[in-house]
C-alpha cells in the first residue's frame, strides 16, 4: 500500500471529493493504464476516458473486474471503490448517453495514478512471464508445458503474503491466494495472446471461484499481470469473448497487477507428469490436456508429453 498525503486519505479512505477542474487528469489524454494510487492495481485503459466536461475524469469502461460498486451513503449515487483494496474512486452514472456504452465513471483525479506506454517494460529481451489461475495448478502445469515456445512452468501461489504461501494454508481457502502457475516463455515462438487463448479453453473462466469439484477462492479465474501491456491485452481480449458470446454466462476472471509470486513446494513440481495414474489426474488433469492437444496440434512441442 502506498502511503497517503491528508489530502489523499480524504478522498480515498474518508470518501471524499477533489474540486471539479483541479485535478491532475481531468484533461488527460495520454495513452496507458490508471491504476488505484493506495494499491496499484490496475483500473481504467486510456481508451476507457472520455471528456464529458464534468470537471473530473470520466470512464464509460473499466478493465473487467477492476472497480466494485457501492450503494452511496446518500441514498441515491452508486459508488465506485477499488475492488482490490477498497479504495473510493468516485461514482457512476448511467442514462446519459454520453457515449455509445451509455456509462460514466467519475473518478477523482487522486484515487489514481496513470502509468504511460512509454514507462512500459524497457527490456527489449524476448523472454517474458505470464502468471494465470484457473482451478488446480496441477491442471495448468501439465497444459502449458505443452506448448512450444513455452520454456518453464512452476506452480505456485499469488494473491497473499508470504506468511501463508504453502500448500495447507491455501487450501484453507482463506489466505487471498490463488493457486497460480507462472509460465516462462518465448514471445517470438508464442506470444501473450497466444497463451490467453489456451488459458480460455484450459478452464471456465465463467465460475466464481469454482472449477468443477474444486471449489475455493484458491481456484478463482485470475490473471495476474506482469506489466501494462498486458493488462492492456487481457482487458480487450476478455471484451472481444463478451463481445461475442463466446462463453453462455459472464466471463469473471479477475486482472490484476502482480505484486509477488510465491513458487509451491517441490513435490507439485510437473505433478502430472509423475503421478499421472492417480485418480484426480486419470479424472480431471487428463481430459484437460487431451482437450488442448486436440485444439492445439500445432503448437505443441515436438514429441509431445507433460
Amino acid at each position: 500500500m502506498r502511503e497517503l498525503t491528508e489530502f489523499e486519505r480524504f478522498v480515498i479512505e474518508s470518501k471524499g471529493t477533489e474540486r471539479p477542474f483541479s485535478g491532475e487528469y481531468n484533461q488527460h489524454d495520454a495513452p496507458g493504464v490508471y491504476h488505484c494510487k493506495r494499491c496499484d492495481a490496475p483500473l481504467y485503459l486510456s481508451e476507457h476516458k472520455f471528456n464529458a466536461h464534468c470537471g473530473w475524469p470520466a470512464f464509460d469502461d473499466e478493465i473487467p473486474g477492476a472497480v466494485k460498486r457501492l450503494p452511496d451513503a446518500d441514498g441515491h449515487r452508486v459508488e465506485i471503490v477499488c475492488h482490490q483494496c477498497g479504495a473510493h474512486l468516485g461514482h457512476v452514472f448511467e442514462g446519459e448517453y454520453l457515449t455509445d456504452k451509455n456509462l460514466r465513471h467519475c473518478v477523482n483525479s487522486v484515487s489514481m495514478v496513470f502509468k504511460g506506454e512509454t514507462k512500459q517494460m524497457s527490456d527489449d529481451s524476448h523472454i517474458r512471464w505470464a502468471t494465470l489461475g484457473g482451478g488446480c495448478f496441477w491442471c495448468l502445469e501439465a497444459v502449458f508445458s505443452q506448448l512450444r515456445g513455452v520454456i518453464a512452468v512452476k506452480s505456485g501461489y499469488s494473491g497473499g503474503d508470504a506468511s501463508s504461501a504453502n500448500y495447507r494454508a491455501v487450501c484453507a481457502g482463506d489466505t487471498g491466494h490463488a493457486e497460480v502457475v507462472q509460465i516462462e516463455f518465448d514471445s517470438h515462438i508464442i506470444s501473450f495472446d497466444e497463451l490467453l487463448e489456451v488459458f480460455w479453453r484450459s478452464h471456465d473462466p465463467t465460475t466464481l471461484n469454482r472449477q468443477g469439484n474444486d471449489v475455493g477462492t484458491q481456484y478463482r479465474s485470475v490473471i495476474f499481470a506482469h506489466d501494462d501491456e498486458q493488462i492492456k491485452t487481457a482487458s480487450q481480449m476478455i471484451a472481444r469473448l463478451t463481445e461475442a458470446k463466446v462463453f453462455d454466462k459472464p466471463i469473471v476472471t479477475e486482472l490484476v497487477a502482480l505484486e509477488n509470486f510465491y513458487p509451491a513446494e517441490p513435490y507439485h513440481d510437473a505433478y502430472f507428469e509423475h503421478n499421472g495414474q492417480q485418480p484426480y489426474c486419470q479424472m480431471v488433469v487428463k481430459p484437460k490436456v487431451d482437450k488442448i492437444k486436440a485444439l492445439f496440434k500445432e503448437r505443441l512441442k515436438s514429441g509431445g508429453g507433460a
